[in-house]
């Protein structure tokens, strides 16, 4: 069966001074970084070019 799932996300999370590893929380890949930059930057262009055709009519 394939899984879009990683290893990662069937392991409960480590907590602090349970002897399981140092407890932090890994930070967003850097894929998903790029994907909301790009998203982000789409939405910023048609809201500004939206805003744009109001005022021009």
């Amino acid at each position: 069966m394939m899984s879009f799932l990683r290893k990662d996300d069937f392991e409960p999370e480590k907590k602090k001074g349970d002897g399981s590893g140092d407890g932090e929380k890994k930070g967003p890949s850097m894929n998903r970084i790029a994907i909301w930059v790009v998203v982000g930057a789409v939405g910023l262009y048609m809201l500004g070019s939206g805003l744009i055709g109001i005022l021009g009519k």
